[in-house]
């Protein structure tokens, strides 16, 4: 699969956060080599060649050349460790300078928009920012979960 082909496959349903809809691409480029999504079906395409996997179940293969790592992650209506959430991001932004890098989840919507938000902060972008561009290069339901959002909008505060 090239990458102009990875967001021809689409999710849809209704995030259990407010009931809100969705539907995405399996992956979206967000910037340069950051790409946020669900999770993979099979095998993760090999056009990444980073994989930071946020989902507790995964029924995909990795290639061999492709670095994965899993650190899966919970969508609740309470912030994760924030410590490893820090690590997770800073571990995006080192990848992305290297290469094609898939932040994703289930539905790429609150955990994989948690971590990516948090990457595109540490790199300079206002929360609001990086809030506002996950969202239109996804999809509107992006950090859905409001307690993922304000604690981005707030976490330094």
């Amino acid at each position: 699969m090239k990458l102009a082909d990875l967001t021809s496959h689409h999710i849809e349903g209704i995030a259990v956060h407010g009931d809100t809809p969705f539907n995405v691409p399996l992956f979206s480029h967000i910037e340069g080599n950051l790409w946020m999504g669900g999770c993979p079906i099979k095998s993760a395409p090999d056009d990444f060649e980073y994989i930071v996997s946020l989902y507790s179940s995964e029924p995909y293969t990795i290639n061999y050349s492709q670095v994965h790592t899993k650190a899966p992650l919970f969508d609740e209506a309470s912030i994760p460790n924030e410590e490893r959430i820090y690590a997770l991001a800073r571990c995006v932004n080192a990848y992305k300078r290297h290469g094609v890098t898939l932040v994703h989840c289930q539905a790429g919507l609150n955990r994989s928009g948690l971590v990516s938000a948090l990457a595109l902060i540490l790199d300079g972008k206002t929360p609001e920012n990086a809030i506002s561009m996950l969202r239109n290069k996804r999809s509107p339901a992006v950090l859905c979960n409001r307690t993922f959002e304000e604690w981005l909008l707030t976490r330094d505060k």
